[in-house]
Order: structure tokens, then C-alpha cells, then sequence
């Protein structure tokens, strides 16, 4: 162990005397005994080749042979083995944030391609390079309307991940902007009662997810025409393979969209760590969270890449600052950037396909079986319908199936994406 020791005895001994101790339990006397305890209850010490035996047969004990069905936000999609080979790479590595060009090309480049490429898998001008996650990303968002039209009230879909509705309501707390929710009605949005809240002006935004929570396809053109009407900026959040074959949020006149990448090459893993995407029209540019990675030439003419624009309190004035809290989320975006690389615009598109024909053939199944889906124009997931929903997860468990996530005593979540076979949805349908 004396090679894993940052410290020899010697060194223990001479730091010790320069303070004045004579040994290390007087570093800690000024702690009240209660907190200290006497001993650790650990076993003898073991080799490490009988650690690693000890650490396999535990891990033999986890169930990882479900046929998985659950999303609501986190997605278990398929993820080329390349994507973790080419993201380990060296080239790619860098300390923290790449404020050093120099020694970061790697780095800025792969993040000058995510912005690319989302802007293009958006529609929009431009993209930062990234922050926390999708919470953060609308967060972050409803602060831009906010400081672009200098009002302080805010209109949310009601069918916006709960998540990402608790992220938003902490973030305005302190921002001191008002949060009001658009009534739901079947699983969508109802645009139609956004009217009367709309006539008065005082809203900066409107934050509403496509497609929603549940998985409904929302009708955001007539909130869109609704919202430029009174000048109120339109925020649309949604999730990056379905935007390959849903209308693009340019087309419907989106201002801000936002989203997480966490179903562009990287696993669930046990809830992050994921990375959230803010583009915008470049008008608003300078209203974006974080940092912007640019593109020039070195004095030898040379392609190179700079961080063009860092609207973090470190760089300008704390008042002036976009954001005081987001950085970019290096190695999610790096696994993003290489996973849509290697499909491409086809293989992203084959997996939104594969996607939401795997849930319209499992509702239809379930149909037939007398259960009921609750919404309809869905993409990818929907709300079913069932008798007891802790009963009927727990049997379908049993049976290795993860059915979907508990909304209610009667309903769950169900969702499916190109990892399920035909031969798991009709396992599904048979097991239900």
C-alpha cells in the first residue's frame, strides 16, 4: 500500500512538528468525540486479484436482461461500440474548460461540430456549447426571454417534464419572474385556452415540449402565430432524435430551442451525466448561456478553434454576465458529436422511424388485449391505461419486461425506441 500513500512517515512526521502536534489525533482534538468513531467495522484486507474476484461475483447478481420500455427523458437507445473508442481518444482530452486554445483543439473542435450539428438538426442559427442538462437548458432559456423582452412572467406547458417544470420554478424564485401553467386537456396542450392570458403582453415567453411529457405530438403552429402577436417569444424544448422526422423548429418560428443530448450516444447510466443544448436565432446570440466555440485561421493560415464567445462573470462584468453557473458538458457532448457522426443524418433518422413504429405497434397489440391508451399523435411513448400500476409493473418484472414508468394507481408511461425487437413487443402484448 506504501505506493498508493501520498505521504511517507517521515513527511507525516516533519509536517506535524511544524505545527505543533506530536501526532495526527491532534489535527482532529477540536472535534467532539461523539462524531469520532473508535474503529471501522471493515474486513481483513485483501489482495487485489481477490478483490476483483469478490467484485464479479457481486455484479453477477445484477439483472440487466430486461426488455426495457421506460423513458419519460431518459432514453436506452443503441449506441455503436465505436462511439466509446473514438470518445476515449487523446485528442479529445483537456483540463476542465479549454480557455487555452493552444492545448485544446481536440476539445473546441468537437464542440464546434455539436453547435453545427444542432443547429442543423434544429433549424436555428446558432447553439452554445452546451450546459447542464435539459432542466438547466429551459431554465437557462426562460432567463433569456426574460432579459431580451425585460418582462418577468412566464407561460409553461402543463405537459413539460415535471423535472424540468421543478428546475425552472427554482430558477424563477430567484429571478423573481412570475411561472403560469397552460392548461392540458387529453395529453396536449391546449393552445386554445392560451388566448385570454396572451392578450395582455406581459408575457417574455412560452416554454412547451414537443413532443410532451406523455409523448403527444403538440399543435405548436397556432401557438406560435398566437405568441408572435404579442410579441412573445416562443421556447420549445424537445428531444433531438424526434426532431429528424417531426417539422423542424424553425419552420414553426421557434425563438429558443432547447433540449438534453443524453439520447445521442450516451447509456441511462443510472441518470446522467446528460447535457442540455440551448440554439437560438442569431439576433439573440449574445443572450446565450455559457460559451460559443468559434472557427478561424492562425497566423500560418491554419484552421483553428477559439472560444469566440464567454459570456460567463468570469470573463466580463458579474451584471453583465448571461449565466453565472452553466458550463459545457465536455464528454456527453464529445459522445453526441461522434454517435451522430457515425449514423448520420439516415441512421438518425432509421432510429426516430424505428422508434415511434415500435410504439404504435405495441399500442395496437394492447388494444386488442382490451387496454386502453389514453393519448393519441404520439411519437414514441404514450399513457396506458391498467388496473393496478405497482401490480402490473411488478408481474411484468417478473417476467424480465421494465412495462413503463408509474404516473398514477391506473396509469403508466410506456415507451419504446430501436432497441426493442419484434420479438420483445410481442412479448410485451402477450405478458400484459
Amino acid at each position: 500500500m506504501n505506493n498508493y500513500r501520498a505521504n511517507s512517515d517521515f513527511t507525516v512526521s516533519e509536517m506535524l512538528k511544524s505545527i505543533g502536534e506530536n501526532d495526527l489525533d491532534g489535527l482532529f482534538s477540536v472535534i467532539d468525540k461523539r462524531a469520532v468513531m473508535e474503529k471501522l467495522d471493515l474486513p481483513d484486507a485483501m489482495s487485489e486479484m481477490q478483490v476483483q474476484k469478490v467484485i464479479k461475483s457481486m455484479a453477477k447478481e445484477n439483472k440487466t436482461d430486461y426488455s426495457y420500455f421506460i423513458g419519460a427523458g431518459a432514453y436506452k437507445r443503441f449506441i455503436p461500440a465505436a462511439v466509446a473508442q473514438i470518445s476515449s481518444r487523446f485528442e479529445f482530452n483537456t483540463a476542465y474548460t479549454p480557455y487555452q486554445p493552444e492545448i485544446s483543439q481536440g476539445t473546441l473542435q468537437v464542440i464546434y461540430e455539436f453547435q453545427s450539428m444542432m443547429c442543423d438538426l434544429t433549424g436555428m442559427d446558432v447553439c452554445n456549447a452546451s450546459v447542464y442538462d435539459g432542466a438547466t437548458a429551459c431554465a437557462e432559456a426562460m432567463l433569456m426571454a426574460s432579459r431580451i423582452s425585460g418582462k418577468k412572467k412566464i407561460l409553461i406547458s402543463e405537459l413539460l417534464n415535471p423535472q424540468y417544470k421543478e428546475v425552472i420554478h427554482t430558477y424563477a424564485h430567484s429571478a423573481e419572474i412570475k411561472i403560469e401553467e397552460i392548461r392540458a386537456k387529453d395529453y396536449k396542450t391546449d393552445t386554445d385556452s392560451v388566448k385570454s392570458e396572451l392578450l395582455s403582453g406581459e408575457y417574455a415567453g412560452i416554454i412547451i415540449e414537443n413532443p410532451n411529457f406523455y409523448g403527444t405530438i403538440e399543435d405548436i403552429d397556432k401557438l406560435s402565430e398566437l405568441a408572435k402577436s404579442k410579441n412573445t417569444l416562443l421556447i420549445v424544448c424537445i428531444e433531438p432524435i424526434s426532431a429528424s422526422v417531426l417539422k423542424k423548429p424553425v419552420e414553426y418560428s421557434a425563438d429558443i430551442v432547447v433540449g438534453d443530448v443524453q439520447s445521442l450516444g450516451n447509456p441511462v447510466s443510472f441518470g446522467g451525466p446528460y447535457a442540455g443544448f440551448i440554439t437560438t436565432l442569431d439576433k439573440y446570440k449574445r443572450q446565450l448561456p455559457g460559451r460559443i466555440v468559434g472557427r478561424t485561421v492562425d497566423e500560418d493560415g491554419k484552421q483553428a478553434f477559439v472560444l469566440t464567445l464567454q459570456a460567463r462573470e468570469q470573463h466580463i462584468r458579474r451584471e453583465k454576465a448571461t449565466s453565472n453557473i452553466c458550463s459545457n458538458q465536455g464528454l456527453a457532448v464529445l459522445n453526441a458529436v461522434v454517435y451522430m457522426a457515425l449514423l448520420g443524418k439516415k441512421g438518425i433518422l432509421q432510429a426516430a422511424y424505428l422508434s415511434s413504429k415500435n410504439a404504435h405497434n405495441l399500442a395496437k397489440g394492447l388494444n386488442s388485449k382490451n387496454y386502453k391508451v389514453l393519448n393519441s399523435d404520439y411519437f414514441n411513448e404514450f399513457v396506458l391505461e391498467v388496473s393496478d400500476s405497482d401490480k402490473f409493473i411488478q408481474t411484468m418484472k417478473e417476467k424480465n419486461i421494465l412495462a413503463g414508468l408509474k404516473l398514477s394507481e391506473n396509469k403508466i408511461l410506456v415507451c419504446t425506441t430501436e432497441i426493442n425487437s419484434k420479438e420483445e413487443i410481442e412479448n410485451y402484448i402477450k405478458s400484459a
